[in-house]
């Protein structure tokens, strides 16, 4: 019987060598050696771990860890040889460590399965990863907050179904993209959170015989605690579903903040003009500057809601506990990093540059007929039931359509042909200022709340980044 030898770490039950396509088929190296740094971190761990266990001697210990420092240094020097042959990144490491150090490098696997290893690996570098994403997060938190107390008193028109509805403060417009962006943090860290435990010593299903301290394990590697059923340690995927659902929604609340962005930057809104360096030309029309930034992220939030259903997809229909399938979480869980942190990126860089139209956006809120509500609440105060006083308001309105006059524009004797109790202190809540500035309470829009929610704003994420 031959031994496939280009398999020697696990071929010994076969008889004969992977066809070649299959072999190349079933490979993971090409993706999961982004994994490098994790699986050695992994390994060094439970070397340590295994010696302070009396499974290895100290010097077996130590001559593990010295290799796989070396081979550290050859992966981040780029001089280290990667084998489709040797499948994934768990056996091109554990070989190279066995030419290293010879028959004490074949002791490392002791009470460890690739199941258990690629499992903690993806953990570990999903932590790393979801560390890095908040901090791009929380850049462009402190973006729009900077820009929101920039513009606390710029008067713009608050839309519902993309109609002029009240005038607001751009600034706790901003302050609104912001909060879906804190529950954003707030999903990332509880996803953190939960995939904290470490699956290292569930070995392939069942746990080993070796007296493992998986405990120790976990401590060393900055886990919460070890993982409670060996089982599910090594088939669990949740948490690459739940990474790609916060994902998802951060990447909508993203293409949320593009399509406004587009529209505003346009000829026929003008509110914003984003710099030049996040957008781009166009080869026959040289007049163009195209927001490609924003567009480009519209779009990508497709591709990462894409994955979020592969990979449930992926493990609706498995058994326990490992099956192959799951090689085929990491390049959806990886390009959900990537497109997230770049698009983050990409918006915390441009946002603070944003130059704001304050003329443009003040004279759409004059042009809606955006304080209409304010007359209402005035007749309201005058003593007419609301029900009554929406019809007079509406009264109103049509008049201002058919003669094209803003509410705040009408002479009040005309006014008055609506509601004799109309009087000449009307014109102080038709003016959009004063009906920005009348929104003064919790939460409300008048600029001095902006101004204390902006103060809150930036103490939340104080104590995150203390955290």
């Amino acid at each position: 019987m031959s031994q496939n030898a280009s398999n020697a770490l696990w071929g010994g039950r076969f008889s004969e060598s992977t066809d070649a396509f299959v072999q190349a088929f079933t490979a993971s190296v090409e993706f999961d050696k982004r994994m490098a740094d994790q699986d050695i971190r992994g390994s060094k761990a439970h070397a340590t771990m295994l010696a302070t266990q009396g499974v290895l001697t100290e010097s077996e210990r130590d001559a593990i860890l010295g290799g796989l420092d070396q081979i550290a240094s050859e992966i981040a020097a780029g001089t280290f040889t990667w084998s489709i042959a040797r499948e994934d990144v768990h056996m091109n490491i554990e070989a190279r460590l066995i030419e290293l150090i010879g028959e004490t490098g074949k002791k490392l696997h002791t009470g460890r399965s690739r199941n258990d290893q690629v499992a903690t690996d993806i953990r570990l570098w999903l932590r790393d990863t979801l560390d890095a994403i908040r901090e791009e997060l929380a850049r462009l938190q402190t973006g729009l907050i900077d820009l929101a107390e920039r513009e606390a008193d710029t008067v713009m028109p608050g839309f519902t179904h993309l109609q002029a509805a009240q005038p607001i403060s751009f600034g706790h417009h901003m302050l609104a993209w912001n909060e879906m962006l804190q529950r954003d943090q707030e999903r990332l860290a509880q996803c953190r959170a939960r995939l904290n435990e470490c699956p290292l010593g569930a070995a392939a299903l069942a746990g080993t015989s070796y007296p493992l301290d998986r405990h120790l394990s976990a401590s060393l590697l900055g886990f919460s605690k070890p993982t409670e059923n060996s089982l599910d340690s090594v088939s669990d995927r949740d948490f690459a579903i739940e990474f790609a659902s916060v994902a998802s929604i951060a990447m909508m609340h993203l293409s949320r903040f593009s399509e406004e962005l587009v529209n505003w930057n346009s000829t026929a809104w003008q509110f914003v003009d984003l710099p030049d360096r996040f957008c781009t030309g166009s080869s026959i029309m040289p007049q163009k500057k195209n927001p490609d930034v924003p567009e480009l992220v519209r779009g990508k939030s497709g591709r990462v809601f894409g994955h979020l259903m592969s990979l449930l997809t992926l493990m609706k229909g498995q058994p326990l506990a490992y099956n192959k399938d799951n090689q085929e979480d990491k390049e959806p869980i990886f390009d959900t990093a990537d497109t997230l942190r770049q698009s983050l990126r990409a918006f915390a860089d441009m946002v603070p540059a944003i130059s704001v139209n304050r003329a443009a956006l003040k004279a759409a809120a004059v042009n809606g007929f955006s304080t209409a509500t304010d007359l209402a609440d005035y007749l309201v105060r005058k003593g007419i039931p609301f029900r009554d006083a929406h019809e007079i308001v509406g009264q109103a309105v049509a008049h201002g359509v058919a003669t094209q006059t803003d509410l705040a524009a009408m002479p009040l004797p005309t006014l008055q042909t609506f509601s004799p109790v109309i009087d000449a202190d009307v014109y102080a809540v038709l003016t959009v200022e004063g009906s920005m500035a009348s929104r003064d309470h919790f939460g409300g829009t008048a600029p001095n709340q902006v101004r204390a929610a902006i103060t809150r704003a930036r103490a939340r994420l104080a104590a995150q980044a203390a955290q």
